[in-house]
């Protein structure tokens, strides 16, 4: 096989790209909006971009292929039945592309995580002819899993449950067993339905192992809406970004803030966020912050908990880690954060009365306070905050948690029952991000920075 495909991922959103080449031209399929990865891939390949293609109109990021499209000079494939406000080459079902003397497309209409959705059979010419080598699914296959089909709106989910069973089959009935599976979606972010079960898959692999290859239309149906959990609030945006026509990304530096423009800007309620890790942001920080640190999802959390367009400020220990943040924003659609501080967290205070500690805890402390022997230097619990999401917390929790998930948190403070209030999830990430916002509320808060699986070991009192 002459062609190679390159995998370009994007963990913190949990989504993939692909670069396909013959050596000759490249193609590229459903591209983030920081397209200088892909300029750089795509130049050490030493091949121009051709074709870039869209599987759908995406709801958890805005795409880079229009920008793409336009500093390569490339094809920009669309399907022709979404309705967009730019140029762009339109695609539906059956349609061939040819893209080199060794490499061709075939578009196959694969709706169900989109109405329009399209997936791409790559073709290679052999001494026998053309033979698939595999197929980008965006988000119709994907490993162990599909593509969620309530996001246009839980009033279509069933129909496109339905679809989305139609157009897996019809993939595996259309491509050999060894053909590749190349999607864009499962790898974290909540536009899949489950999280992918394998790193790779193959057609044949996808029939012994999906359920929507397994089961029955109705079932695959029933199950698979059933277990839909909620998707961040920053989605009901994209979709209309990417119609209209992202703008090119502009990722220069932002405004220094100093102390005192910190202070105001925290006395006049604006999100000022804490990039560093959260046991640094346990040690010391800014009274008034919310941590989320870059060593987790930050852009999902913070896009799904701001409100959209408010004013934003980054704190970090280095510029390059506010670059990083800001590169992940802009995926996201937060382009412009309003200003941002690096350094010491000592040097965003103008005074240290303005500087706070975060009380942590790990399950057998927890454990221990629950039973009368409450660790030094920390309060007794007299709540036990869960904020998980719902799917989580179904699977089993602490006995006698409140469970409110962090997305709604900011607007269900006042739910959390009075007393001192030891919080978690899964393994400390999210629960920091609470921990600040009720630290910020006047809330006494302990951080449960553990592991959720550790809990019962450790003999904290579940309830399945």
């Amino acid at each position: 096989m002459t062609v190679e495909v390159f995998v370009i991922t994007t963990s913190s959103l949990g989504d993939r790209s692909y670069l396909a080449t013959d050596g000759r031209v490249g193609i590229v399929v459903d591209p983030q909006r920081d397209t200088d990865r892909i300029l750089y891939l795509a130049g050490a390949e030493g091949v121009p971009v051709t074709h870039v293609l869209e599987t759908h109109l995406h709801n958890d990021y805005v795409s880079g292929g229009r920008e793409l499209a336009r500093l390569t000079g490339a094809y920009h494939l669309v399907a022709g039945a979404d309705d967009v406000a730019f140029d762009r080459v339109p695609v539906s079902d059956g349609d061939l592309v040819p893209v080199s003397e060794t490499m061709r497309l075939r578009a196959v209409a694969t709706p169900g995580h989109t109405f329009h959705h399209l997936s791409y059979v790559l073709d290679e010419r052999g001494a026998g002819g053309w033979d698939p080598v595999g197929v980008f699914t965006g988000g119709s296959l994907l490993y162990g899993t599909t593509g969620r089909t309530d996001l246009l709106g839980q009033q279509y989910a069933h129909e496109l449950a339905h679809h989305q069973h139609a157009s897996a089959a019809r993939l595996a009935d259309l491509l050999p067993d060894g053909a590749q599976v190349w999607p864009t979606h499962g790898f974290g972010s909540f536009c899949s339905a489950t999280q992918a079960d394998a790193p790779e898959s193959t057609i044949g692999r996808e029939r012994q192992a999906n359920p929507v290859l397994r089961l029955a239309a109705d079932d695959f149906v029933t199950e698979t809406l059933a277990g839909l959990d909620a998707y961040p609030a920053y989605y009901a945006h994209m979709g209309v970004i990417n119609a209209a026509g992202p703008a090119p990304v502009d990722l220069t530096p932002v405004a220094r803030a100093d102390a005192a423009e910190l202070r105001r800007r925290i006395a006049a309620g604006e999100w000022v966020v804490d990039l560093r890790n959260r046991k640094a942001y346990a040690t010391a920080h800014l009274a008034g912050t919310v941590s989320l640190g870059l060593d987790g999802p930050m852009s999902t959390w913070l896009g799904w908990l701001i409100d959209w367009g408010a004013p934003l400020t980054l704190l970090a220990a280095t510029p390059e880690q506010v670059a990083d943040a800001q590169r992940e924003l802009v995926r996201i659609g937060i382009d412009r954060p309003a200003a941002r501080a690096t350094g010491e967290v000592e040097q965003w205070a103008a005074d240290r009365n303005q500087l706070r500690e975060l009380a942590t805890a790990d399950f057998p402390a927890l454990a221990a306070a629950r039973a009368g022997r409450v660790p030094a230097g920390l309060a007794a619990p007299d709540v036990v905050l869960d904020v998980r999401m719902t799917n989580e917390w179904r699977t089993g929790h602490v006995d006698g948690a409140v469970h409110i998930p962090l997305p709604d948190l900011p607007g269900r403070l006042a739910d959390v029952p009075a007393g001192t209030v030891w919080v978690h999830c899964g393994s400390g990430y999210r629960a920091t991000a609470a921990a600040s916002l009720l630290a910020n509320a006047g809330r006494e808060v302990t951080v449960i920075d553990d592991r959720f699986e550790r809990a019962r070991a450790a003999g904290v009192p579940m309830a399945d």
